[in-house]
């Protein structure tokens, strides 16, 4: 067995079972395709590299067989490598090219065939299977008017092309983590296929005076997995958060006080949702900012006063939206947990709250334990949050019957 054999799955099976061929072509990124191709692994998928001339004069084909544990394609042989893996009944579930130059997505959206990718993806055009391109050259290229029509064109013919990140004049490859959550996307279940989600997450502030705030230690990892879950599931993901964006499949909205997330939430709620998920630790009081700064030498207090909960204002305001809420406490039982995760059920008309005991983890942890619950059933979840979102999210999609779409 390949060593590569024994990393399959690490870090998680969303992409188990599947096969994914990596077209390489002759851009600089291409050094890139190493670690590209062992996180797809980690995730569970068997890769397969085909690379061009010119990407082998950047890599060489030993380090792509070391990444997947399978020999790299260069060459088109009697053995019809292209229909064995991207034929109608080929093998691959996704062709995910990856550096795409300029040349390679000018020739496929063209119909030139004349290297191994794009024999490959000439092939797997016609089959029907699922494409993902992800260009990367120069800044100038890429923003060539002709460059720019032919990625639309990828667009309308139903083949994904990924924004480059562009950096030091250059269109340079999204981080990886991007990369494996579009083919998550292209090969998960699609529990949440057209629906709109949007997400209010993490902590707030509150200005004491120009330097100081008051906090809280959640850290919004919870609700970026669940984001993450969402996406993956083929849902149209925004969230509002004080945290930085990590994909651009998911729309950023940067809130950092509650005013300002409250103010975001319910007018992006009023464009028509199909579900408003809340773990954000909003500030549950607001204090009156001080100009300057209170001088550190100095007794001084504060007056806090009670803010109005964003969750019962997004009810009043919509009727028949379809919240998750969440519910954090502190050193209760577990069935006293269950009960005030039902109270709060009844009383925001919610479909599902989560609700946690924050005494040991879940606050600022990479982990946590859960009970979700809804007005049929409680299930519990434990473990790492990335797999507290994946069961949250399948018990979403099991429990909520969203019929036609209703703000």
């Amino acid at each position: 067995m390949h060593p590569t054999k024994a990393i399959c799955g690490s870090k998680g099976s969303s992409l188990k079972g599947k096969t994914i061929v990596l077209g390489i072509t002759g851009s600089i990124a291409a050094v890139k395709c190493v670690e590209l191709a062992r996180e797809l692994i980690r995730h569970g998928a068997e890769v397969f590299a085909v690379m061009t001339t010119e990407a082998c004069r950047i890599i060489h084909p030993n380090s792509m067989h070391y990444a997947t544990g399978n020999k790299a394609i260069t060459e088109l042989t009697g053995a019809i490598e292209h229909v064995e893996f991207c034929g109608a009944n080929g093998k691959a579930d996704l062709l995910l090219i990856a550096p795409a130059t300029g040349n390679t997505i000018g020739k496929i959206i063209n119909g030139i065939d004349d290297t191994t990718v794009t024999s490959f993806a000439a092939t797997a055009i016609a089959a029907g299977k699922k494409i993902i391109v992800v260009p990367a050259m120069h800044e100038t290229m890429y923003n060539n008017p002709f460059a720019k029509e032919n990625i639309e064109k990828l667009e309308k013919a139903g083949i994904k092309a990924m924004k480059p990140k562009i950096e030091e004049n250059a269109a340079k490859f999204p981080a990886i983590e991007e990369i494996v959550l579009e083919c998550e996307r292209a090969l998960g279940e699609g529990l949440l296929k057209g629906k709109k989600v949007l997400i209010a997450n993490g902590a707030t502030q509150e200005d004491i005076d120009e330097i100081r705030v008051i906090t809280s230690r959640a850290s919004g990892l919870t609700g970026i997995e669940i984001a993450k879950e969402c996406y993956r599931q083929g849902a149209e993901v925004s969230i509002v958060q004080n945290n930085e964006s990590f994909s651009d499949g998911v729309k950023n909205f940067k809130a950092r006080t509650s005013a300002e997330m409250e103010k975001i939430v319910l007018e992006e709620l009023k464009k028509g949702f199909d579900l408003y998920i809340s773990p954000a630790a909003l500030a549950d009081f607001k204090v009156e900012k001080k100009e300057g700064k209170i001088t550190s030498c100095k007794d001084f207090s504060l007056q806090l006063k009670p803010r109005e909960k964003l969750l019962e204002k997004a009810r009043a305001c919509f009727p028949r939206l379809k919240i998750i809420a969440f519910k954090a406490e502190i050193g209760v039982q577990e069935k006293e947990l269950i009960e005030i995760a039902k109270k709060k059920l009844r009383e925001l008309k919610a479909s599902i709250v989560i609700a946690n005991d924050v005494k040991e983890k879940g606050m600022g942890t990479i982990d946590n334990k859960v009970f979700i619950v809804s007005e049929k059933k409680v299930e519990k979840a434990e473990g790492l949050k990335s797999e507290i979102a994946k069961a949250i999210v399948k018990e979403i999609a099991e429990t909520i019957d969203f019929g036609l779409k209703k703000s």
